[in-house]
């Protein structure tokens, strides 16, 4: 399966592997190199500690390019008054009683402890295409099912989001 990556996510990809090549790498190379020069390796902790940083450090880059050469490019626009990528949206639970506010992402960049959904997600894939004022069922799985209102869709651009609606 192919992850789902804006143009965005890419670039942010590609910020942190030069970052790792130029930085990280060298950092860890003369950190390593240092290790090295206390003298006898089979016990010298500090240099395991090196060699096992350097070898995260190109793993990290590794998976990037790996995930960058086999993304399926998505686009982050969507119509106006429709949920789409990096939207905030504020959805009511209709079971709960409680309105929450979260922003819809690719799957990178999903981690729902800072409000960011995932499109993969029940409820990104819910509200995803839906308009203000639509009532949508989330499906868990095939035995539990919620229904939620989208009460209001913030558009960003350029950094700056825009409430489009409000029900």
């Amino acid at each position: 399966m192919y992850d789902e990556l804006t143009q965005k996510d890419i670039q942010k990809m590609q910020e942190e592997i030069e970052y790792r090549r130029l930085v990280v790498r060298k950092e860890a190379l003369e950190a390593v190199k240092e290790a090295r020069a206390h003298g006898d390796l089979s016990e010298n902790f500090e240099y395991h500690a090196a060699k096992k940083d350097k070898n995260q450090n190109e793993s990290r880059i590794r998976y990037l390019e790996r995930m960058i050469k086999t993304a399926k490019v998505i686009s982050d626009e969507s119509n106006e008054d429709e949920v789409g990528i990096n939207n905030t949206v504020e959805v009511y639970f209709e079971e709960e009683d409680e309105t929450e506010t979260f922003t819809i992402v690719t799957t990178v960049r999903g981690n729902s402890l800072k409000g960011l959904i995932s499109t993969e997600s029940p409820i990104g894939k819910a509200v995803f295409g839906h308009k203000a004022g639509d009532r949508v069922k989330v499906q868990v799985n095939e035995g539990y099912g919620y229904y939620v209102v989208i009460k209001s869709i913030g558009k960003q651009v350029d950094d700056e989001e825009i409430r489009i609606r409000k029900f």
